[in-house]
């Protein structure tokens, strides 16, 4: 078959690559456009870009997805399916239903739970043991689509987003080959998902790493790991901005105010939630490389009853202009 790819980051790749050595020929590959990126704001490929140009693939990069000149260049490619994995964008109708065998996507999660852009770090955040791959055919809904396989993928203690992603990348490109082998053949059924369980999973912000000392240990230690690498969980020490890279419940009495330190060993520094106790064993304090708690005590001091908080207060001049 003639398959147009659509992917963006590196969670994308393993879903292309597959696609290479499989039996189909990948006549066309879609990303986004180059965005600017590290302190220097330099215009940065995206990771498929870079597969497109090493295979020297023809390659579009649209502005906007209903662009006359775009669509055409979509429809000369003649593809019999497209397949979108991590794409970041919403594909229009027309779009759609230009391959007879429409568009299969490749989604990080168990649909219908966790529908939305950032299903890998939601299912860390919110504690669930288990998570998955589900290609599925498109719909104009916001991952609406009928089912076609699955397969799970349990989460350890210890995992976070970034080390939970690469797996399920993995799985996500084996997944798609088998799903279009599947549907050649016509031995693979759609299956429609039950909306009355689905789950959303919307875009994380900068904003969205900020700690809230007031939720339980556990929901935190979630969090800490769900929001890594980024956004990344982050509090404040007066006014100074530190990272929390690792966490996790300790079983110790909560016997202060929510964000009170209430304990400092040579590994750990321990922190009243609003039930239960965090223990923090790597940040990252402004202006510092990430550290073990260990490596950061060795020079800097830290004691029970100082208190992290949400931040400096905003000063009033900046409340007045923002209203």
């Amino acid at each position: 078959m003639r398959i147009v790819f659509m992917g963006t980051p590196e969670f994308a790749v393993p879903s292309l690559e597959a696609l290479l050595t499989s039996d189909d020929q990948v006549v066309g590959i879609v990303t986004q456009p180059d965005r600017p990126k590290g302190r220097g704001q330099i215009l940065t490929p995206s990771p498929i870009k870079l597969i497109a140009q090493r295979e020297n693939i023809p390659l579009l990069q649209p502005l906007k997805m209903k662009a006359p000149e775009f669509l055409d260049a979509l429809a000369g490619w003649k593809p019999d399916l497209i397949a979108v994995t991590a794409f970041g964008r919403i594909l229009p109708g027309m779009i759609l239903k230009l391959p007879p065998m429409g568009c299969v996507n490749v989604h990080g999660s168990l649909l219908p739970k966790y529908r939305g852009a950032a299903p890998v770090q939601w299912a860390v955040i919110n504690g669930e043991r288990e998570t998955g791959i589900t290609t599925m055919l498109m719909d104009e809904g916001m991952d609406t689509g009928a089912m076609l396989l699955q397969e799970s993928l349990p989460i350890s203690p210890d995992d976070t987003a970034g080390t939970l992603a690469p797996r399920l990348a993995a799985i996500g490109g084996r997944l798609l080959v088998e799903t279009i082998r599947q549907l050649k053949a016509g031995t693979i059924t759609p299956l429609p998902q039950d909306h009355s369980l689905a789950t959303m999973a919307p875009i994380l912000k900068k904003e969205d790493g900020l700690i809230d000392w007031t939720m339980s240990a556990g929901q935190l230690s979630n969090r800490v790991r769900g929001l890594s690498p980024w956004p990344g969980a982050y509090t404040f020490l007066g006014r100074e901005r530190w990272m929390i890279w690792k966490a996790s419940r300790h079983p110790a009495d909560n016997h202060g105010a929510p964000g009170t330190i209430i304990g400092v060993t040579k590994q750990a520094i321990q922190v009243a939630t609003g039930e239960g106790v965090l223990e923090m064993t790597e940040v990252q304090p402004a202006n510092s490389k990430r550290l073990t708690v260990a490596q950061f005590l060795a020079g800097h001091q830290v004691v029970a009853g100082q208190r992290f908080d949400a931040g400096p207060p905003v000063p009033e001049d900046h409340e007045a202009a923002q209203s």
